[in-house]
């Protein structure tokens, strides 16, 4: 369907007028955009690996003479290639910006719900950057009625790098040892908190969202939000994790200083240096070519860091404890999660390791802990390092194992311990499952790969711009599926069905939606307490 656009200039109060645009389908207007907004100052020169700084106060982003052009996206963060490579000139470490999207019509009494999402992408590349179009099946053609914010975040060794030099840096100024990206997430949130009305949203009822990389966001930004902000300072009502979660227990200072090194040595900075000396090459090179060497590195990935400031270094020990849960019940925190049937043929894609054990091994502890991947690598191959039998090949056992770990094991480890001290099945924490994908997925998904990771996204969005967008019949099929998760964002009550641990509300391969049995229930809480119980 094509869709108009038209300038849309809005005085949003304290911080100016901007000029965004207006999207109509079959001239009734759906949506109003927004693009490119900051939410803090560059990180760049010798702000870059150090935490987002807050916007000055009184910045105005323009005036009714010139109102600030915001039209656009995001800058880009600087990141390797992906699946679908982009230009060059569209990154810039001057990334700490975001998007948003109103619906169109008059906001409800206390403004429109806020859906804050956090894009996905293994943390180490990604956008934030939907056509100002993609939006209108969502907010004009279904129940689905929020202010969609997307914030850019660094990635990769941008936002996650870490090592005793960060460690040495912070104790002399007050820097990040590392988790960059997570706190981008937060100054991003709080500006959302600060400034949503301005925009018709309503600054209390704020939905924090993300799909893969993005869920696992979520994760660490409710944990930060349970254990090391103020009561009368949270933000979040509700979280949905979409095919991601808890995931294992982040690497050590120590353990992340070996992927440091590995860095600064493919950039050529002697290792004899001071590590001050270290920081400021590592602060004055240009970006491109620290992207460049991570194409290099057998510790490949940039992940989080276990460093008491953005959560405790204990949380899993919380968790299992019952002391998350309890605070979840104390904030009337709801979460909405669940998986693809198939998650593991686009995971064995991702950067996938030799053919070997060995190969595998290593692939792994580019991701996690040590000790994790070892008890981890003796549960699926046993004290015989064997391949097991349903998988074709060391490869497939890497896609499916990295599939448990992200979505499926971990979740259900996760979920038990919800609710084991308390949380209600169906209530307050609301699982799914797709079994079949939709026909406009195969224009990017190979069918092949079956109910991948990801091919659920159109799903949640309408349809978005994928090419042909939901089928009539589809729509119908799924109907229902919306307006449950409009309800939810809304934080309405919402009949979802499920009334015990192992039920889960199911899209199933013929179209109908059942609640299933969990069949996977009691492999995953296995994993979970192979990875979160004790050392």
């Amino acid at each position: 369907m094509a869709y108009t656009e038209m300038s849309h200039v809005l005085h949003a109060g304290p911080l100016g007028y901007l000029e965004g645009l207006t999207i109509s389908s079959s001239n009734t207007p759906s949506l109003h955009y927004f693009g490119g907004l900051h939410y803090a100052l560059p990180p760049t020169g010798t702000h870059r690996f150090r935490l987002p700084r807050k916007l000055p106060p009184g910045y105005i982003y323009g005036t009714k003479e010139a109102p600030g052009q915001h039209t656009g996206g995001t800058n880009l963060c600087p990141q390797p290639p992906s699946r679908l490579p982009l230009p060059l000139f569209l990154f810039d470490e001057d990334c700490l910006q975001l998007n948003i999207w109103i619906p169109a019509g008059e906001a409800p009494k206390d403004g429109w719900p806020v859906f804050f999402y956090l894009h996905g992408g293994f943390l180490q590349w990604g956008t934030a950057n939907w056509k100002p179009s993609s939006l209108v099946p969502l907010l004009g053609d279904s129940a689905f009625r929020a202010i969609v914010v997307l914030p850019a975040y660094r990635l990769n060794a941008f936002g996650f790098l870490t090592g005793k030099a960060f460690a040495e840096e912070q104790s002399t100024d007050g820097a990040s040892i590392g988790n960059m990206g997570l706190w981008d997430q937060r100054a991003a949130l709080e500006w959302v908190r600060r400034n949503i009305a301005n925009f018709a949203g309503d600054a209390d009822n704020i939905t924090v969202a993300g799909y893969s990389a993005g869920a696992y966001s979520t994760f660490h930004q409710l944990a930060h939000e349970l254990y090391r902000v103020p009561a009368q300072e949270r933000i979040i009502r509700r979280v949905i994790m979409l095919s991601n979660g808890a995931g294992l227990k982040p690497k050590t200072l120590s353990e992340h200083q070996a992927q440091f090194d590995e860095f600064v040595e493919k950039l050529d900075i002697p290792s004899n240096l001071e590590d001050s000396a270290k920081l400021a090459k590592l602060r004055g090179l240009p970006y491109q070519q620290l992207v460049d060497v991570q194409q290099k590195m057998k510790i490949s990935e940039f992940r989080p860091v276990a460093d008491s400031r953005f959560y405790p270094e204990d949380l899993f020990a919380r968790i299992n404890e019952g002391d998350f849960a309890r605070r979840m019940q104390e904030c009337g925190i709801t979460i909405l999660s669940g998986e693809c049937r198939d998650e593991h043929t686009v995971y064995r894609n991702w950067r996938t390791p030799g053919n070997s054990l060995d190969s595998l091994r290593t692939r792994l502890y580019a991701e996690y802990p040590r000790n994790d991947v070892d008890k981890v690598l003796r549960h699926y191959c046993g004290l015989e390092e064997e391949l097991p039998s349903h998988c074709e090949n060391w490869q497939d056992l890497f896609g499916r194992i990295y599939a448990d770990l992200q979505v499926h094991h971990l979740q259900r480890g996760f979920f038990n311990a919800l609710f084991q001290h308390g949380l209600r099945p169906g209530k307050d924490v609301l699982r799914y499952r797709f079994d079949r994908r939709l026909m406009c997925v195969d224009a990017t998904l190979p069918p092949e790969w079956g109910v991948t990771h990801s091919s659920d996204v159109p799903i949640w969005l309408w349809g978005s711009d994928f090419p042909g967008g939901l089928t009539d019949q589809e729509k119908v099929w799924l109907r229902d599926w919306n307006e449950q998760f409009a309800r939810f964002v809304n934080g309405e009550e919402v009949t979802w069905g499920t009334g015990s641990p192992k039920h889960v509300r199911r899209w199933r391969s013929d179209g109908e939606t059942d609640i299933w049995e969990d069949d996977m229930w009691e492999q995953g809480i296995e994993v979970w307490n192979i990875v979160h119980s004790g050392p």
